[in-house]
């Protein structure tokens, strides 16, 4: 027989939406584009089926959104995405935008300024409701874009990035194999010096590389290994 507490519990768990909560630098920016009004992100752990991430370039202040420009829904949809998967999202201005995986809505101002902008990535109880900035991508001056992303209680080159002012188009150009564990790759991946792009020109067409990011784990001990290891120690304090 059911107690109050499980009754209780259960309850709970029926009325829960999905959440998979996620931190700061969980996932990163790995391509902007303000003449396709499109960007790339790489997730740097496994994104849970039917999580909801939010992002925005409007102004934001520390305690809220002051300017009412793009907001952006994504359902990541029913898998789940595995860390190291690139997702882009396209057209986001359009009425055909589309995103590579999941389903994406969007409401206001969608397009993305060439001159100055910020974006940003979060989840929260809404898309104006932010709880937690997962990263930033910004393309203000040096100045504006630190104190943009600082707002959110991120930081330029550890869980976001600060991109030459009136940046076009930029695409991550680091490498994508190679690293211990995925949080590797967050220094890379928010270092500009990393990244290749454009200031001027038309590049609505240019297309961002998905190639998806991998690790190479330094492989554990072998208990064969371990034995002769111990035989070994064993026969040099014999030797003593």
């Amino acid at each position: 027989m059911f107690s109050a507490r499980n009754l209780l519990c259960a309850s709970l768990c029926l009325s829960t939406p999905n959440v998979f909560a996620l931190g700061a630098g969980d996932i990163a920016f790995t391509a902007l584009n303000t003449d396709e009004d499109g960007w790339a992100i790489v997730a740097l752990t496994d994104l849970g089926a039917h999580s909801t991430l939010y992002f925005s370039d409007s102004s934001w202040n520390g305690s809220a959104f002051t300017s009412a420009e793009g907001f952006h829904t994504w359902d990541t949809g029913a898998g789940i995405i595995a860390a190291g998967t690139v997702v882009r999202f396209s057209q986001i201005d359009q009425i055909g935008h589309s995103v590579s995986v999941g389903t994406l809505t969007s409401t206001g101002n969608r397009a993305l300024s060439s001159t100055a902008e910020t974006l940003y990535a979060y989840q929260g109880a809404g898309a104006s409701l932010p709880a937690t900035f997962l990263a930033a991508v910004s393309s203000e001056s040096a100045s504006a874009g630190a104190a943009a992303i600082a707002a959110a209680g991120l930081q330029g080159g550890i869980n976001a990035l600060i991109l030459p002012a009136s940046t076009d188009y930029s695409e991550y150009a680091g490498i994508r194999n190679g690293t211990a564990n995925f949080a590797s790759y967050r220094p890379l991946i928010n270092n500009a010096a990393n990244w290749s792009g454009f200031i001027d020109g038309d590049h609505a067409a240019a297309q961002p590389d998905l190639a998806a990011f991998t690790i190479s784990p330094v492989p554990e001990p072998s208990d064969g290994w371990m034995m002769v290891a111990g035989l070994t120690l064993i026969a040099a304090r014999w030797k003593r």
